[in-house]
């Protein structure tokens, strides 16, 4: 067990003045370009799945953002696996926080209920692997006993994972109607660490939160997210904290409301041995550091779009008013990714055409297969 305190008392201000400045001009900056820019709702929602990618690999995980996106539209072609499920639901929880007000994360109520999100989607994902595993396993014991021949084809294996995931599905719907989603289930000890006590955690972290409300936006979400780290709040949620930090700015004003700062592709361009240091003075500078990276990146990542943006415009010059490329454009724009199906569904075309649509436009392959491809700007 850790110690349940932070000390506040020696925070390194003076080494932390020029970082959480240069960081706050730079958001200041950033924001003021998306919010007039023409592409500034494509830009959001792609860092909502940047950012979401980046989470899972600050935790050592690897999701690969194509399958995200295609996750995300329902379009999956594999059987989703537990790290892009808790990648799903990061990217859900972004999308949720910044539909809210901006004081509803850090309030009681939206603290409750994001902590709920988190220990539900554990559950639900880990359950859902071991029941697609064990729907396999009953298939292909099947299929090599006695009742083989009445087995149910090469396609057997498929569909039991698939059933496995409606029955995960049923059971996460169940688990949402119940009145109170954190206690509705009984930790598992191979899961959970029963003698984790989260809740005087949260407690003694919220603690940070209120002792360091007069503090600049910038420092605050700085301290507040080693905090985090260092009081290992949630077992299985550290990326809640990365998004609570962010939601500390976006209160401050520092972010518009829509706007919701892409902490983990900022610290994702920082060593880890710089993020994880015994001291703590490294440790906060590196999350600043990472601040000014998300920055610089978002402002080249915008100006990538813009550019992109144009040089489809020109291609729309002298079509027909019938054609369907200016919807395509406003798809690619506002999407990462996307793939026949989506096209096909948003369009209101055949899946062949679709995919004419998409080589007229000169879109770019991004996967890198024969089958099952997503283009993108």
């Amino acid at each position: 067990m850790i110690s349940m305190s932070y000390d506040l008392a020696r925070l390194p201000i003076l080494t932390l003045l020029r970082p959480i400045s240069d960081a706050g001009i730079a958001l200041t900056r950033l924001d003021e370009r998306i919010a007039r820019s023409a592409v500034g709702e494509g830009w959001i929602e792609r860092s909502h799945f940047a950012d979401a990618c980046a989470s899972l690999w600050i935790d050592g995980e690897l999701v690969h953002l194509e399958d995200l996106v295609l996750h995300d539209a329902t379009r999956d072609i594999r059987t989703p696996t537990h790290e892009l499920t808790i990648a799903r639901d990061v990217l859900r929880t972004r999308r949720r926080i910044a539909l809210q007000p901006p004081g509803w994360a850090l309030s009681a109520e939206g603290l409750r209920s994001l902590r709920g999100q988190a220990a539900t989607v554990v559950s639900d994902s880990i359950v859902a692997t071991s029941e697609a595993e064990r729907g396999v396993d009953d298939v292909v014991g099947r299929g090599e006993g006695e009742h083989g021949d009445d087995g149910a084809g090469p396609l057997a294996a498929e569909f039991a994972a698939i059933d496995a995931v409606l029955a995960r599905s049923d059971a996460a719907i169940e688990n949402a109607k119940s009145p109170n989603r954190v206690g509705s289930r009984e930790k598992d000890p191979l899961v959970y660490d029963l003698d984790w006590d989260e809740d005087e955690r949260l407690e003694e972290w919220r603690g940070v939160l209120r002792q360091t409300s007069d503090l600049p936006a910038v420092l605050q979400a700085i301290v507040v997210l080693d905090a985090w780290n260092s009081l290992e709040v949630l077992q299985h949620a550290p990326w809640l904290g990365r998004l609570l930090a962010a939601s500390i700015l976006r209160q401050a004003g520092l972010t518009t409301a829509a706007h919701l700062a892409a902490f983990n592709l900022g610290l994702k361009t920082i060593p880890i041995d710089r993020r994880r240091h015994r001291d703590r003075e490294v440790r906060l500078l590196a999350i600043a550091h990472g601040l000014i990276a998300v920055a610089e990146t978002g402002i080249k990542e915008h100006d990538r779009l813009a550019l992109a943006r144009r040089m489809m415009e020109r291609k729309l010059e002298g079509r027909r008013t019938s054609s369907r490329l200016p919807e395509l454009v406003e798809l690619v724009m506002a999407k990462p990714l996307v793939s026949a199906g989506m096209v096909a569904n948003t369009l209101d075309v055949t899946p062949q055409a679709a995919r004419r649509i998409v080589l007229e436009l000169g879109l770019r392959e991004m996967t890198g297969r024969g089958r099952f491809r997503a283009w993108g700007v």
